[in-house]
């Protein structure tokens, strides 16, 4: 599913006949922002929202700026990729650290919008960053919270300070920072209950806590799949709270992202971070820029070769051009940039950060991802041998390496046909083959 695929599509169609008029004028524009509109209130984002963005845009659009231009169409998309960027808070805001550690972290908000998690991903985040972070299991009221965190820190190999569900959660958040100023932790992120739904017992005990730490940070948890309902919730937080940010979870499921387009608007916090998947690395840093231009369809370069960079290995990338400047690509390094890419995460959201591959693109693109693990199935039926030495492979041995993979002959055949094409395609990179490039297919897309 791919990352607000809805809307981008709608958005890439209009600025497409857009692009395809040499003028443009305020007719155009004006069925442009209608349907503009249209795709953004489809989308789930706040009336008032839609109302005031397309103010904006509407005023620069019917300026000089857009008519005397000589690409009035691309200036359009301009004008509505700042606006959109600007929507969503304009730069990145990072999070707020104490002058003198340790600095504490409160995450609030409602039951089931994956606090707990989220308290696990934002520790794992951090850590890489240097920090040595404590958890604090301050939710007593939820079944297994304690337990939860204490699985997630040991997973994480971080620390976990708990008194039990008898005490308070103020004595906790006490205790936890004690715990870290002892310990030497310069980063304390406490875990606190929520309710099914926003009470004044529950803003009470939030109020405590703040109260008794003092945090640098009150961040909101709210599943961006709720659209409309988590505007509502980060706006009474915040009246209650004062909030210093939000943390958007389950935004890699929310295809419309009427949330992330509106609680900014609507609350005046910051988005924060973003929760993009499962894994506990999978809570992002949270760029309006880069979100804006992959609603439009153009890409998201730098997010991708941060992932890419976090993913692959440097050593063996350069053992692998060794290896193609000696032409000793095998199929077990073939397995292993597969292992790689499927690192970087779900291939849809890797394949709508490539600019020119947006929302309308990747709607006719069938990415079978099932193809993944049966190449990976092969591949582990070979012998050594056969990995470094493909050719070696005939009738009797692929009828072997399906059978035990669990595939037929054919998919056999064309699994090394693919290797062959990208051992091709690898050459070129690398310089050593000239002329044209020959069509390729990756494995995974059909």
């Amino acid at each position: 599913m791919a990352l607000f695929s809805g809307l981008a599509e709608k958005l890439q169609n209009t600025f497409g006949r857009l692009k395809g008029k040499g003028k443009l004028s305020e007719v155009d524009v004006n069925e442009a922002m209608r349907e503009i509109r249209l795709a953004l209130l489809e989308a789930d984002v706040n009336f008032k929202v839609v109302k005031d963005f397309l103010t904006k845009v509407k005023e620069r659009s019917v300026g000089q700026e857009v008519f005397q231009s000589l690409t009035p169409g691309q200036q359009v998309i301009k004008i509505v990729n700042e606006e959109l960027t600007e929507l969503m808070g304009g730069t990145q805001s990072k999070i707020n650290l104490a002058s003198k550690p340790p600095s504490v972290l409160m995450l609030v908000g409602l039951q089931g919008a994956g606090k707990t998690t989220t308290a696990g991903k934002l520790a794992n985040n951090l850590m890489k960053q240097g920090k040595k972070p404590l958890l604090a299991a301050g939710d007593i009221y939820r079944p297994a919270a304690i337990k939860q965190l204490q699985i997630l820190g040991e997973k994480l190999d971080i620390p976990v300070f708990s008194m039990g569900e008898k005490n308070s959660p103020v004595n906790i958040a006490k205790g936890a920072l004690e715990f870290a100023v002892s310990h030497g932790n310069d980063l304390v992120i406490i875990d606190t209950a929520g309710r099914l739904h926003i009470n004044e017992e529950l803003m009470g005990e939030l109020k405590d806590i703040k109260n008794a730490v003092n945090p640098q940070e009150i961040l909101l948890v709210v599943d961006a799949m709720t659209g409309q309902d988590a505007v509502n919730v980060a706006e009474t937080f915040n009246n209650q709270l004062g909030l210093s940010g939000v943390i958007l979870t389950k935004l890699d499921g929310d295809t419309r992202g009427g949330a992330a387009l509106s609680v900014r608007a609507v609350t005046g916090c910051p988005i924060k971070f973003a929760g993009m998947g499962e894994k506990l690395d999978a809570l992002e840093p949270f760029h309006p820029e880069r979100m804006a231009s992959r609603i439009l369809g153009m890409g998201d370069v730098l997010s991708l070769i941060e992932k890419a960079q976090a993913s692959y290995d440097i050593n063996k990338a350069k053992e692998l051009e060794k290896k193609l400047k000696n032409q000793e690509f095998n199929l077990e390094d073939f397995f292993e940039q597969l292992q790689q890419m499927k690192n970087m995460g779900p291939l849809d959201e890797i394949l709508g950060m490539i600019p020119g591959l947006g929302g309308k693109q990747l709607k006719n693109l069938k990415i079978d991802e099932k193809q993944l693990v049966h190449t990976e199935a092969i591949i582990n039926s070979m012998t050594p041998l056969e990995r470094k030495n493909p050719n070696v492979i005939n009738g009797s041995r692929r009828k072997r390496i399906a059978q035990g993979s669990g595939t037929r002959i054919q998919d056999v055949n064309q699994l090394l046909k693919q290797f062959e094409q990208t051992k091709k395609m690898m050459k070129q990179f690398s310089g050593m083959e000239k002329g044209k490039k020959k069509g390729f297919k990756l494995p995974f897309l059909k």
